[in-house]
């Protein structure tokens, strides 16, 4: 009886070091990792807003639906610590002689809750009641100091994407955006715009690999996605490095690596597979034919190009291939609004997808 006691109380102890473990992984520890009480939190509630989902017919129902998805999950995983930490109490609590388990549940509950109705009878249990408390006390008070942390992300974020619509459009498009800075005589000035979002791409890959649940923040208005955004800027970037006859600015190419490094960066941690070393000449979402298009319009916008359509065309495709399929496959799943060159040409809703890869 002594050893079964000796093992449950150290089955306790496991379960509260894990649930503590997981509270500091997901909000405290500095960098990326994927924790699995965390991930299973996810992964459940993806699985019932996944049903949910099936009731939808259109974009705007879906991302109705969608817009609540982050925050009641993020908001579920304290209760799901808190309960775990009760579990693992109760344990200790039967294991040094509480003698029922409706004890040690109220035990538990009124330590844990900071209640203190249930009276303590020995040390032992006093002990585990005010280590229980403080702990308890200490995840409620991690999510209500990262909720800030979170949504300060998530304003930066948003700020610039919200920005992008006066320069590329909504859904933004990376010819547009061209066509408006040219129209406005500003193409001398892109390079602001390039550092700005070099800028931006770092803070994304920091914020949301460190704070992932911040990838299925929606924006405020359903049209805008930091994906389409991503990618808009990015196709800007390298149509005007391969196309546009402008004087060659580095910045873009800093603004494109940092970009393509940033995505990446995010598909690691949705376990998202690419080729991270792909040949210049791979294949790309995006056509030679749409590509002309896109000349052809700028062009008729009054847009100098350059004369070798060919050389162009290769020019732009070795930049795409870059992050051609970590865009879609992250315009897929976030479930994107429709833009071009990115969120049209994935499937709108992919259940599995969103299921295995939500955290």
């Amino acid at each position: 009886m002594l050893l079964l006691r000796v093992l449950v109380f150290l089955a306790g102890v496991v379960i509260v070091a894990g649930t503590f473990l997981s509270a500091l992984q997901t909000f405290v520890l500095p960098r990326s990792t994927r924790d699995p009480l965390t991930r299973l939190v996810f992964r459940v509630s993806a699985g019932l807003f996944g049903l949910a989902l099936y009731r939808t017919q259109t974009y705007a129902e879906r991302d109705r639906v969608m817009a609540h998805y982050a925050p009641i999950t993020l908001l579920a995983l304290p209760a799901v610590w808190l309960t775990f930490v009760l579990i693992g109490y109760m344990a200790m609590y039967w294991a040094v002689g509480v003698t029922s388990l409706r004890q040690a549940f109220t035990l538990s509950g009124s330590s844990l809750l900071t209640l203190g109705f249930a009276p303590v009878v020995n040390l032992p249990t006093t002990l585990l009641a005010f280590s229980e408390a403080l702990i308890g006390l200490v995840l409620v008070a991690l999510l209500i100091a990262y909720l800030p942390t979170m949504y300060g992300a998530f304003s930066r974020r948003e700020a610039a994407v919200n920005m992008l619509e006066v320069r590329a459009g909504s859904p933004p498009s990376a010819v547009e955006l061209i066509v408006r800075f040219h129209r406005i005589n500003r193409l001398h000035l892109l390079n602001q715009l390039w550092t700005s979002w070099e800028i931006w791409f770092v803070d994304l890959e920091e914020s949301h690999t460190s704070l992932a649940a911040l990838a299925f923040f929606r924006s405020p208005h359903p049209e805008h996605s930091w994906v389409t955004a991503a990618g808009a800027v990015l196709d800007a970037a390298a149509l005007v490095n391969a196309v546009v006859a402008v004087p060659r600015d580095s910045q873009a190419d800093l603004c494109l690596r940092a970009g393509y490094l940033a995505l990446q960066t995010i598909a690691d941690f949705f376990r998202i597979p690419y080729d991270r070393n792909p040949a210049p000449d791979d294949p790309i979402s995006v056509s030679r034919a749409e590509f002309d298009a896109a000349c052809e319009q700028m062009a008729a916008a009054g847009v100098e190009l350059k004369a070798d359509r060919d050389r162009a065309w290769r020019d732009f495709a070795g930049w795409r291939v870059n992050y051609d399929t970590v865009l879609l496959a992250l315009a897929s799943l976030t479930m994107a609004p429709e833009a071009p060159w990115s969120s049209d040409r994935v499937i709108r809703y992919r259940r599995t997808s969103f299921l295995r890869r939500s955290m």
